[in-house]
């Protein structure tokens, strides 16, 4: 059994954008780049589909957990080192007397 080509991002990327630009045809870029002209027509809508998220604001959801959760552990840390100092100073405090 034939096993499916797969193509990396920046090619697919790449190829998307020259489909785009419209300096040749599909037929031609599927010929120089040995891609299905389908194949090409597919990865051009995808990319004019998610060309706003290149500018959105939004950052991804799993970014933005694991951001809450450094900021988290900073915090904790903060505290662990307070915590940590008033401990050392009494344990001083005690060791005198």
């Amino acid at each position: 059994m034939k096993r499916r080509k797969t193509y990396e991002d920046n090619f697919k990327a790449r190829v998307a954008l020259e489909a785009i630009k419209g300096e040749r045809t599909i037929s031609e870029l599927a010929s120089q780049y040995e891609v299905h002209p389908n194949q090409i027509i597919q990865w051009k809508k995808r990319l004019l589909e998610n060309v706003a998220d290149v500018f959105s604001k939004k950052q991804d959801p799993e970014l933005e957990e694991r951001e809450r959760l450094v900021e988290e552990l900073y915090k904790k840390i903060g505290q662990q080192n307070i915590e940590l100092e008033f401990l050392k100073k009494k344990y001083k405090q005690l060791k005198n007397l």
